[in-house]
């Protein structure tokens, strides 16, 4: 059994969906574990992570317009906005989603489905740097 940790600094262009699929793949293929699980944690209260549709752009649209209904930005909405309008909404949307997956790796490769990807849903305006923590447990190549 063989473990590997790391991070990744992820900055989205724009609130909503952005797909890091791809940089978790350059990870995987630098830790050398054939067969094991990925947890991937997203260390921040304003921001999570979706497995989500990655070949249909209008899916991720209206992923973002349904959160952005459930939880809109707004200054008189919300007692909580030290960081702004944006700042409770972008807490409960994460509330709402998750910071941790746990994606199968075979053969050096996500375990995904054919038309999934791995996306930081990021909540704020401002899209700040995000930290992602990576821990990988299994069986070396």
């Amino acid at each position: 059994m063989k473990q590997a940790n790391g991070t990744l600094a992820v900055r989205a262009p724009r609130p909503g969906l952005f797909e890091i699929t791809g940089q978790l793949q350059q990870w995987l293929d630098s830790a050398r574990i054939g067969d094991g699980l990925l947890t991937i944690f997203c260390a921040h209260t304003s921001a999570s992570l979706l497995i989500q549709e990655n070949a249909a752009p209008a899916a991720r649209r209206d992923l973002e317009a349904y959160f952005a209904r459930i939880a809109p930005q707004g200054e008189s909405l919300y007692t909580h906005d030290d960081e702004g309008p944006d700042d409770m909404p972008a807490h409960l949307r994460t509330a709402l989603t998750q910071t941790q997956l746990a994606v199968p790796v075979r053969g050096g490769r996500l375990a995904l489905g054919t038309w999934q990807g791995v996306f930081l849903f990021e909540h704020r305006n401002g899209t700040p740097q995000r930290r992602i923590e990576l821990h990988l447990v299994g069986e070396g190549e």
